[in-house]
């Protein structure tokens, strides 16, 4: 008999079906007790704040940190309470100003004082991405060196390009690894440019209990101690209701998903059995089949993939949640939470299974040699016409390229118009290794763009 699915309810997400960033360091960065430390940072940077400016006293900071380090909380039971009063920092202070109260009377006044959940949530998610980002440059960085090397060794090595699925003109392997190390660089540069800042503007935008508290410019001065304490920036004014710096880290991070879905696109097709040019690496046990043990499946390229494909409808959901009304939203707001993290963990993910991927690539560039010699002549039938069309006319020339069979050199020998074209100028109009267009150029450009690095 079936038994009762509530039976294996867990309140844990171990990622069973996400096995893009399941067990990755972003997972962690971005779990449920890093947003609650994040959380409890942000307040302990309030209180700090507050006694950095004289108004809380100097013992605060000291009784916070101590009740955080003594406190044990579980994140189930807190995510139950937090439907109370719709987020989790609600129940979360709560526990923290009785914690703090307990040790020290006086201190226990001034957790939270004066910010509002959101300041605290926002403030808090902003630190949990700098503290992913890291690691998803990290990662980003290791796979821009591979592909440096890649372009490198193997800018020479010819092959064919593929357009709309079809053999186009020669390229090199180099040539195609400059273009993901171009499109990689470009969009983890864009990440680390995003500003990261404090969100702060108290219940309806305006600071006004600040000012209470402090005198005019209190809640600022707050802001600003707290942004240098949390390694955020400061923001010009509060954006509880503006929220470009969320959208803004959500378009950078689906650019890196773009860049890395781009590559492993490719290893998917270039490794697959009939074409062969590429690998991954191997590690024993990875890319098994359940049902035929004669596979090697390209986990690592499927599991950047899968996460190139949801990634933008993510960013999408963070652009229709910042259409906003009122000086707070209601529903938009609580609908980024999840959203952000989930965009986090699936870059960070693709992310580290690229950073394996690059430097373990394997290159098979035989495989690409024959697959070009089979194409044959065909591959610069593009400079044929531009160079031979003009002598024998574009309609015969395609009826040559278009006909099969025989030597395409020995039919363009026997028109009449070519008698002035010589061996030497035919033979190396045929040669798919001298018709590289500018590749050599674009590919130092690309190397000299990635040597100087991510802080451009």
């Amino acid at each position: 008999m079936p038994t009762d699915g509530a039976a294996f309810i867990d309140e844990a997400d171990y990622g069973l079906l996400d096995p893009s960033c399941a067990g990755t360091r972003v997972a962690a960065a971005t779990g449920d007790r890093a947003v609650l430390t994040a959380i409890l940072d942000v307040e302990t940077a309030l209180v700090d704040a507050y006694a950095q400016l004289g108004l809380a006293p100097r013992s605060a900071p000291d009784a916070v940190r101590s009740a955080v380090a003594d406190a044990t909380h579980d994140p189930a039971t807190l995510a139950r309470r937090a439907q109370g009063g719709g987020n989790p920092v609600i129940p979360l202070v709560g526990d923290l100003r009785d914690a703090v109260t307990a040790i020290d009377a006086d201190a226990g006044l001034w957790v939270h004082r004066g910010a509002t959940s959101q300041d605290i949530l926002d403030t808090a998610l902003m630190l949990v991405a700098r503290r992913a980002r890291v690691g998803i440059l990290g990662d980003a960085a290791i796979a821009i060196r591979a592909l440096v090397v890649l372009t490198q060794r193997y800018r020479a090595t010819v092959m064919v390009s593929r357009t709309l699925t079809q053999h186009g003109v020669p390229t090199t392997f180099g040539m195609k690894t400059a273009g993901w190390l171009h499109g990689l660089v470009g969009s983890a540069r864009a990440l680390a440019r995003v500003e990261l800042p404090v969100q702060w503007g108290g219940a309806g935008g305006t600071l006004a209990s600040f000012v209470v508290l402090g005198g005019s410019g209190t809640g600022l001065a707050i802001a600003g101690r707290m942004a240098d304490s949390l390694g955020l920036a400061m923001p010009t004014a509060p954006w509880q209701n503006q929220r470009a710096p969320i959208t803004r880290l959500g378009d950078s991070l689906a650019s890196v998903a773009d860049a890395l879905g781009t590559i492993a696109g490719n290893v998917l097709l270039l490794s697959r059995p009939e074409i062969a040019e590429l690998a991954e690496p191997s590690v024993p046990g990875r890319g098994v089949s359940s049902a035929m043990p004669q596979k090697h499946n390209p986990v690592l390229s499927v599991l950047i993939a899968s996460a190139a494909r949801r990634v933008p409808s993510l960013a999408a959901d963070l652009h229709r949640s910042a259409t906003t009304v009122d000086e707070r939203p209601s529903g938009a707001w609580h609908a980024e939470w999840q959203t952000f993290r989930e965009l986090l963990r699936l870059v960070g993910g693709a992310g580290q299974h690229a950073a394996e991927l690059m430097p373990g690539l394997i290159v098979n560039s035989a495989a690409m040699r024959a697959r070009l010699e089979a194409a044959g002549p065909l591959l610069v039938s593009e400079r044929l016409m531009l160079e031979f069309g003009p002598l024998i006319g574009r309609t015969r020339l395609q009826e040559l390229v278009s006909a099969g069979g025989g030597s395409l050199a020995d039919s363009l020998r026997a028109e009449s118009a070519m008698a002035q074209v010589t061996d030497a100028q035919l033979n190396r109009a045929l040669n798919p290794a001298d018709y590289l267009g500018d590749s050599d150029h674009i590919i130092d450009a690309v190397l000299r763009d990635a040597s100087e690095g991510l802080e451009k």
